[in-house]
């Protein structure tokens, strides 16, 4: 019997981790952590929040880019997790049907009427990496196109329809895929022409800076594709699973039928990794056309007992407490509130989003003092100003944010599904602190800055 002892061997070894991270891992983000203030050592999660070895609380308004739907730790899918490893099932056999993947699929399929089919892996990349092979199969077309500023993943597949040309760099070649700008169905309609177009995937609303597709363009999309033989893949990852206000985010928009949806993140409660892709009965029967395709696609971990049991206690507790219907609820509280603000700030631009996914953007403001502070940051570094009103939400509000991509002005709150009215209140309290800051002219947000435009030019 080994003698390893977890406990043990957090408790002598837990103060390396950063020491750790920077001799065998990314030595970037230790780096990136120390100089912008952002290593804290955090010793327990619970709910929205995060505690400190002095127990201070910390409000997490990121839920670990969206995979905490639940908050961390929920009682109902820890339990799960007991449940089915004291089970001892005979998992990932490879020649049995267990039930827990067929009951996963059956429940999830039950919130996307019109989708037949489920194949489970272990990730969002890997969700879409499915969609993108099964388009491209089942419409025997190379190209799929996607939407400027997306953001699918950083595996090849997904990599190549990834609208970030800093992942991309370095990379490639990729598959022949091709951006549209979001919501322009011109642009969507002259790639179409070419007649060899698989599919074209979207976000309904995009992680990177929270654009949602204008009314009306998601069905108009699915329309023409549909008109020349090619297939809609909605990207459901960050916005799935109740994020915006609904299930899915394509619900918003009546009328709406992807053929293939990917979800992940949030699935498992934030325990392990698991992506799912839903689709079209037509789609999977043509990619699995006989016995001899049954593993033409598949996944060493994709359908394991842990990941089911977890995904089966998500949605149970997402149900049971009426999460969707929190998330629109506390979400119209949070960005009404937030957005009463614009008229007041002028470096505050605007606030936008759906749900708990939302957007404040910030912009040049008008004063002569602050446009030269603001110039200053913008010639150095787009995004730097995003990144000082972060840190002080951090360090003198113990509020942990994120900036929505790299040389954006724009600041994105994807918290859990679980936050209510006093963490809205937190919030906008701490918000409305530091936007006086800054507007003030000085103090610690401008020395912050200062540093950041240092960083930024000793990097060029």
């Amino acid at each position: 019997m080994s003698d390893f002892d977890l406990a043990k061997l957090l408790a002598r070894r837990g103060a390396e981790r950063y020491d750790l991270h920077a001799r065998h891992l990314n030595h970037q983000l230790p780096r990136m952590l120390h100089t912008l203030g952002f290593d804290k050592v955090y010793e327990r999660a619970e709910g929205a929040y995060f505690y400190d070895a002095e127990g201070n609380d910390y409000l997490d308004m990121l839920a670990g880019f969206g995979v905490m739907g639940l908050g961390r730790h929920h009682p109902v899918v820890r339990q799960a997790l007991h449940d089915v490893l004291d089970a001892q099932l005979a998992d990932l056999t490879r020649f049995d049907c267990q039930p827990l993947p067929g009951l996963l699929a059956e429940k999830l399929l039950s919130y996307a009427p019109g989708l037949d089919r489920v194949f489970f892996g272990n990730s969002g990349t890997e969700a879409v990496e499915t969609a993108l092979k099964f388009a491209r199969y089942a419409t025997g077309r190379p190209r799929v196109l996607y939407c400027a500023h997306a953001f699918h993943g950083l595996t090849t597949g997904s990599l190549s329809v990834n609208g970030e040309d800093g992942f991309r760099d370095g990379f490639a070649p990729l598959l022949p895929d091709t951006p549209v700008p979001l919501g322009d169905l011109e642009a969507l309609e002259h790639q179409l022409r070419k007649k060899d177009v698989a599919a074209l995937v979207v976000e309904p609303v995009q992680g990177k800076g929270v654009h949602a597709a204008p009314p009306g363009y998601l069905r108009a999309a699915r329309e023409l594709l549909h008109k020349h033989g090619a297939l809609l893949i909605a990207d459901e990852v960050q916005t799935g699973l109740g994020r915006t206000g609904d299930f899915f985010a394509y619900q918003h928009e009546a009328g709406v039928d992807p053929d293939l949806v990917c979800v992940a993140k949030s699935l498992s409660g934030g325990y392990v990794p698991v992506g799912a892709t839903l689709g079209k009965e037509w789609i999977f029967k043509k990619v699995y056309s006989s016995m001899d395709r049954v593993l033409v696609h598949s996944a060493s971990f994709g359908s394991n007992a842990q990941a089911m049991a977890a995904g089966l206690a998500t949605l149970a507790v997402m149900d049971d407490e009426r999460l969707t219907e929190n998330a629109r609820r506390t979400g119209e509280e949070l960005r009404t509130r937030l957005a009463a603000l614009v008229d007041r700030y002028e470096l505050l631009h605007e606030v936008r989003g759906r749900g708990l996914m939302i957007g404040i953007e910030f912009g040049k403001p008008r004063s002569m003092g602050l446009r030269s502070r603001w110039t200053m940051l913008q010639t150095a570094r787009k995004g730097l100003f995003a990144q000082m009103v972060v840190a002080p939400l951090l360090h003198r509000h113990r509020i942990l944010t994120q900036v929505s991509g790299d040389h954006l002005e724009v600041i994105k709150l994807i918290p859990p599904l679980v936050v209510g009215e006093a963490e809205v209140d937190r919030f906008v309290s701490a918000f409305t602190q530091v936007m006086d800051d800054a507007h003030s002219g000085g103090g610690f947000m401008w020395d912050f800055g200062r540093t950041l435009i240092k960083q930024a030019l000793a990097t060029r």
